[in-house]
């Protein structure tokens, strides 16, 4: 820390309670009283060096001189700096530091400490060693934050703009082009070993350091301050990404709900008692928040969407201004691609607690989410994916695709809420396009998990709640349980059952065109004489081939077995409910495979003639492929 001795004289103060008496051998003349404190002096000492003392002074001409009292209850820095001021007068050794040097240059300039009152005098002494310190970023804040205790005298003399502006330059500067700034315990070392001091090295290059190296140290910054730093530096052209990080950090330290980080004590030791960072009340975080979203740059991806979905939490906990959480909702909307389903689940904070997490939050922010998405799409609307848009057998992930997934999640959440009405779940599952979804298991697990929590549903309900799915994209695993699910109506199931046979028909067919044409080109191999080395080769891949083919052509024919075997079942069912035999007739022939299409060698199914009820399961988890009771995503 930079230092400045002025005065050459020996201390001749001392302090007797609240009063300071100074030893020169002659009495005291003159007592100045700032605050509580009292300082008997001289007049002549102060009147030569103070044009403001020297007019006081005057005043008193006419009256007693031994009774001349002079009242300084206004004067910047107190007693304190008064002190400091005194000593000066009377050339007492005195030590000026990037701790005091404002609250003694704004004394000096309400005390009118000019050079018209002495060459060298306090004004112009204070003055160039500002203009030292202001070249070091350490005590550079350290006169900052002196300015606290001095506004806004120390606005009126500039010094607060300077320090602001020296800070900015360093902040958008490389640091280790000039040393900045001195981290930990004023020393800075190399990994070769060479320490460096105040950025002056020895040999060895300094360590590099990240663009987030100034963000602990002005995070003690009163909010007026730090948000003039922030503007100071976006003036300067720092990256808003730079800018973000700053005001993440800032946020973490201050707001509730955010990770706290370590003392400033442990940083870079730049006051001699670390402050205290007390915790603030309910309308300063809420003021500081509402200042840290203005303050954000708005732009997409600066913030982590995590970030911006805590901010939004604690601006509904804070009752922030609508202003400030719309423009929070507006953030996430844009970037909802990267949330993680943890950090959607804000909970419902309003006076009329309808629901355990605040489902209308969510809804805005999708709603936001697909304005852009069908702003940016224009007039082109992506259709279902097909094979041409799958990279190793799974679909392209897009933002569209990531949010369907991440709504899926969030509605098997909310599901189990009785509180939560079906209108509420069926708005905010309908936002999502069909095409968004490459399957559907995920939105049918939350339909499952829904009508397990509130099985007072009506039928037209349920079917209502199950037109959200399309059962043509559901996977082998969701239609196998779908099957078997009794909190699903009928017609779902006998939809459910209909679409797999259909999707196995063609499998079947597809196999079979590829069996016919390994064996054809089986045939011709064998007119053709390869290369010795060859041949075997051959010959092993087209058994191999041939023979897993004939392996999955039998799983599927004894699924299609299962598939009858359920129809079955499901006609004996209707039977029982009265329904009309003929509109089954209909489904049955669809269902039964003609005999001709079967291998002659094929045994006949007999699960046609079982009467067994088919197996009932619990919620589907179509994540993990398994079937749990409680109805909630595993963890």
């Amino acid at each position: 820390m930079a230092c400045m001795k002025l005065g050459s004289k020996s201390d001749a103060f001392h302090r007797e309670g609240q009063t300071w008496l100074c030893r020169t051998g002659l009495p005291s003349d003159i007592t100045v009283e700032v605050g509580e404190v009292s300082f008997h002096l001289h007049k002549f000492p102060l009147l030569s060096r103070s044009g403001l003392l020297e007019k006081l002074i005057e005043d008193f001409a006419g009256e007693d001189a031994s009774n001349c009292v002079v009242q300084l209850h206004d004067i910047p820095g107190g007693a304190k700096a008064f002190e400091l001021v005194a000593k000066f007068c009377y050339a007492v050794r005195i030590e000026v530091t990037a701790l005091n040097v404002v609250s003694l240059r704004c004394a000096a300039e309400y005390l009118q400490m000019t050079e018209a009152y002495g060459e060298g005098n306090l004004i112009k002494l204070t003055e160039d060693f500002l203009n030292d310190i202001f070249g070091s970023w350490v005590d550079s804040i350290k006169a900052l934050e002196s300015c606290e205790e001095v506004l806004p005298l120390a606005e009126e003399v500039h010094i607060v703009s300077r320090c602001l502006n020296s800070l900015a330059a360093k902040a958008c500067s490389d640091p280790s082009l000039f040393g900045w700034p001195v981290p930990k315990n004023n020393t800075m070392q190399s990994p070769g070993g060479t320490v460096f001091w105040n950025g002056i090295a020895t040999g060895s290059k300094p360590r590099s350091m990240g663009e987030d190296w100034w963000y602990e140290d002005v995070s003690f910054l009163t909010l007026p301050l730090y948000r003039r730093l922030v503007l100071a530096v976006e003036a300067r052209g720092m990256k808003p990404q730079r800018i973000a990080g700053a005001l993440m950090f800032y946020a973490k330290r201050y707001l509730p709900g955010m990770s706290k980080f370590e003392s400033f004590k442990e940083n870079i030791g730049r006051t001699n008692h670390a402050p205290t960072i007390s915790s603030p009340s309910e309308g300063d975080q809420r003021a500081l928040l509402e200042e840290i979203v203005e303050l954000l740059p708005n732009k997409r991806g600066v913030a982590s969407t995590k970030f911006l979905l805590r901010l939004l939490r604690t601006a509904i906990i804070l009752q922030a201004s609508l202003s400030c959480r719309s423009n929070l909702e507006k953030r996430v909307g844009s970037q909802m691609d990267h949330a993680r389903l943890d950090d959607l689940l804000i909970p419902n904070t309003g006076y009329t607690v309808e629901t355990l997490y605040d489902i209308d939050c969510i809804q805005r922010i999708l709603d936001h989410f697909m304005s852009i998405e069908q702003a940016t799409s224009g007039a082109f609307s992506p259709c279902i994916v097909d094979e041409g848009q799958l990279l190793d057998g799974t679909p392209i992930q897009t933002p569209m695709t990531m949010v369907a997934k991440l709504i899926d999640g969030y509605l098997a959440e909310v599901a189990p809420d009785v509180n939560l009405k079906l209108t509420k779940f069926q708005a905010l599952a309908a936002v999502i396009p069909d095409y968004a979804r490459p399957l559907d298991d995920g939105v049918y697990r939350a339909i499952d998990i829904y009508l397990k929590a509130h099985p007072w549903l009506t039928d037209s309900e349920r079917e209502q709640l199950c037109r959200l799915m399309n059962c043509q994209k559901l996977s082998l695993e969701a239609c196998t349980h779908a099957a078997q699910n009794e909190r699903l109506p009928l017609r779902v199931i006998v939809q459910v059952l209909f679409f797999e046979q259909l999707r196995l028909r063609t499998s079947i067919a597809g196999w079979f065109f590829v069996s016919d044409n390994l064996d054809n080109s089986q045939g011709q191999t064998e007119n053709i004489a390869p290369p010795k080395n060859d041949t075997t080769i051959q010959m092993d891949l087209g058994t191999t081939e041939k023979g897993d083919h004939v392996l999955g052509i039998n799983d599927m024919k004894t699924r299609v077995r299962q598939l009858e075997k359920e129809c079955l079942n499901m006609k004996h069912e209707l039977e029982k409910l009265g329904k009309p035999k003929g509109s089954w007739n209909i489904f049955s022939k669809r269902f039964r495979f003609r005999k001709s299409s079967e291998p002659h060698n094929a045994e006949p199914s007999k699960a046609c003639d079982s009467k067994d009820p088919p197996r009932r399961s619990s919620c589907y988890d179509g994540d993990q492929h398994q079937h749990c009771e409680s109805g909630v995503m595993p963890n």
